[in-house]
């Protein structure tokens, strides 16, 4: 089995954001960027796919140069070759289509990409990539097994949770409970080492169409002022929280 992993190169959620040029772009100064947490679980499921049945694990990028550190760390968690799209991922049906062109090289049997990332949170990718390939499709992903060309894979739906018997070539949209978290991993010394070795090709990006595109950033506005109640006057807090948050 052939198995391609989407990596989303995220800003750390630690991370001080600012926009410049009128709120009209990103500010990455002093910003850390991440492996998409979302990824990261698929990810580790690829490696346990490689682990239990021999499974060769490449990982992707659509991306410029800084996104290297990244798909480097993908690499030293135990991914065996990465590609980089070398293209800033500004749209998310520009990403699906470079991405497809990736697979579509590639002849993978199994597509895993976070259904969203953390940073735009469109959700878009893994359903237009998987349209794009005409491929089966699971998203929202929490439980995915493969014995030969039959996949069952486990979705998490609105009040519970969903069981689908489908078949490879598939794209799946994985998230928080693809594997533990406790099962993350962290790259050693010697996967990093090993990591400077394996290949990542960078690729041009073919020609393709920007649906969408971004107008400006507005931040969520600034938390208002804590009231403190005296803990007697529980009349004065009902008061509060009817007429002033409606909430009760």
């Amino acid at each position: 089995m052939k198995i391609l992993v989407c990596i989303s190169n995220v800003p750390d959620t630690t991370s001080k954001i600012n926009f410049t040029d009128g709120n009209t772009k990103f500010d990455t100064t002093g910003v850390q960027f991440v492996i998409n947490p979302n990824d990261e679980f698929g990810l580790t499921r690829a490696m346990w796919f490689k682990e239990k049945q021999g499974a060769t694990v490449h990982v992707a990028t659509v991306g410029g140069p800084s996104s290297e550190p990244t798909i480097r760390k993908a690499l030293a968690i135990g991914a065996d070759e990465a590609i980089r799209v070398n293209t800033e991922p500004t749209d998310g049906y520009f990403v699906a289509q470079q991405l497809a062109e990736v697979v579509k090289k590639g002849a993978y049997d199994l597509i895993i990409a976070g259904r969203e990332s953390i940073d735009y949170n469109g959700g878009m990718v893994p359903g237009i990539l998987a349209t794009l390939l005409d491929m089966n499709f699971v998203n929202t992903c929490i439980d995915l097994q493969v014995d030969g060309s039959n996949a069952t894979a486990t979705r998490e739906i609105d009040g519970g949770k969903e069981k689908i018997a489908t078949t490879l070539p598939l794209v799946i949209g994985g998230q928080k409970g693809l594997v533990e978290e406790s099962d993350l991993r962290i790259p050693n010394m010697r996967g990093i080492m090993m990591a400077r070795k394996k290949v990542l090709n960078v690729v041009e990006p073919v020609e393709g169409i920007m649906a969408t595109n971004d107008i400006k950033f507005d931040k969520p506005a600034p938390k208002g002022a804590v009231k403190l109640v005296d803990a007697a006057n529980v009349q004065e807090l009902v008061n509060l929280l009817h007429n002033e948050a409606k909430v009760i």
